[in-house]
Order: C-alpha cells, then structure tokens, then sequence
C-alpha cells in the first residue's frame, strides 16, 4: 500500500511502499496530488533503466526533449535518447557522458529561459559520490509569503528576463556568444510572481541570479531589486537537502521549487538521469 510520509510541514514528502515501473491508476493519482501538495516527492530504491524512467515521467505529462542548446539537426540524430539528460562527471575515453560535470550548482528553476519551462523534473541517483553532491531545494510558495507586504506588492507588478546563454554552473551553453551586460543576455521574460495553474498558489518565480534581469529597470535599479528578493528566496526553515542513496528518485514541481546543488570531487563518480515535462 502506498504511503505519503511529509518531511517537512507542507513541503517534501517520501512516498513509501510503489514500484514506478509498475504503477497503477490509482497509485499513481496519489503520487500526482502529493507532488502537487508537497513540491518534492523522493522514492527511493526504484531500479529503473531510461525506458522505465521515460514512461513513468511521462505520465506527468508530454516529455520535453533534452537541452542541447543550438545543436544542429545532425548532432542531435547521434544522441542515444533525446528524452533523458545525463548529468555526470564520468570520462568516457576523455570525453564526458553528461553535462554539469562536478561544480556547485546554484540556486535555480529548471529552464525557466524558454517561453513555456517544464513543470515538473524528474531525477534518478545512478551512481553517487561518497560525499558532496547533494541537492537542495527551496520552497518558493513559502517565499513568496516570507516577504514584507510593501515588497510583496512591488514584486507582484514586475517581470524578470531570465538568461539563457548560461548553465546552472555558469558555463556558458554552446552556440551562444559572451556577453558583459544582463540587458544583453538572451532569454524569456517571466512575471516575478507566478500563480500556480493547478493549485492557485502564488510563488515567487525567480529562475537564476546571474545575468537576470527586471525589465523596464535600470540595471542598479535591477540589480537592488534583486538582491532584496533573492533574500527570501531560501530561508533557512523553507529548504530541505537531499543526501542522495543510489536509485532515489526526486520529482518536483518547478512553478515552486528552486533547486540547488554542492560539488564534489572530480576524481569520485556521479551518474544521474533526468526528464523533464511539459505542461498536460
């Protein structure tokens, strides 16, 4: 029998006791509504393969394909699986099997620089370092309501640029040129405060730090702006660590949850297997 065991009050929940791989209707309903209540769901000791992995994320909805950045047609053809991200350190002679490599990861929402970002993420521990690597995430519902009422009211009127060019380690994406100036960076624009479609809950919507941008601002103005919102923004009593064993799986619901991620040894192995879901 399914169990749905909370973490912390109102955000993160274990769900105990189901195989994804051979999940009912019923079953998986349950997984649904928890995710949408809590944010963040862990299973753990799923041992799935990437088909399994595709199909059980597919369920949340239509599959984004991988972010390539501006991968030509043809290079994408040689790409095993177009619906699962590998993010890894590992060396195949010489050349890495995934993105991200071993860097700190900051705070951020999952492709939040494209005009319709996925809503949910879906993330297996393959192989895990001894220590380091782990994931953080931070409730961005509880954010939202953390702010003092005369910023709340500034905020729920402004738009953010969210940058494009760059990754979550700050690596600049292939096919994209440098830049100096957040104006210039390419990407969508997003209001700041995002109601949420299926819950109707307000959370803050604020993707990335670096090279953001609040449109019709001047960059100071932008900048001060920013740096004031991004002071709630993970609160210490709204986060929550993830310690990762090996085959925990984590989904979350993007439209609340920022998340985050330590570094760790080059020389130790991380091997991770990610989709990504479009809105139903």
């Amino acid at each position: 029998m399914i169990k749905i065991k909370p973490l912390q009050s109102g955000f993160v929940a274990d769900i105990e006791g189901v195989d994804v791989s051979h999940l009912t209707e019923d079953e998986f309903e349950q997984i649904y509504a928890a995710w949408l209540r809590y944010g963040v769901l862990r299973i753990r000791e799923q041992r799935i393969d990437e088909t399994q992995l595709q199909s059980f994320s597919a369920r949340f909805g239509p599959l984004e394909e991988a972010p390539f950045g501006r991968l030509s047609e043809a290079d994408k053809a040689k790409i095993k699986n177009r619906y699962v991200t590998q993010l890894s350190n590992i060396l195949v002679d010489g050349k890495p099997i995934g993105g991200l490599g071993n860097a700190e990861a900051n705070w951020h929402s999952d492709m939040t620089y494209v005009e319709t970002p996925p809503p949910a993420s879906v993330l297996l521990g393959v192989e895990i370092p001894p220590s380091g690597g782990d994931t953080y995430f931070a409730d961005q519902c509880a954010a939202y309501d953390a702010l003092p009422q005369a910023l709340r009211e500034r905020v729920d009127h402004i738009a953010i640029k969210h940058d494009a060019a760059h990754n979550s380690v700050g690596e600049l994406r292939r096919g994209y040129k440098p830049f100096d100036n957040p104006i210039d960076a390419p990407g969508a624009i997003h209001p700041a405060v995002l109601t949420h479609e299926e819950t109707g809950r307000k959370a803050l919507y604020l993707g990335r730090r670096e090279w953001a941008f609040v449109a019709g601002q001047t960059p100071s103005a932008s900048e001060e702006l920013l740096d004031e919102l991004w002071q709630y923004a993970a609160l210490p009593d709204y986060t929550w660590r993830q310690q990762w064993q090996p085959f925990d799986l984590i989904i979350w619901d993007n439209r609340r949850v920022l998340h985050r991620r330590d570094d760790f040894d080059a020389n130790a192995r991380r091997l991770m297997k990610r989709c990504q879901v479009l809105a139903r």
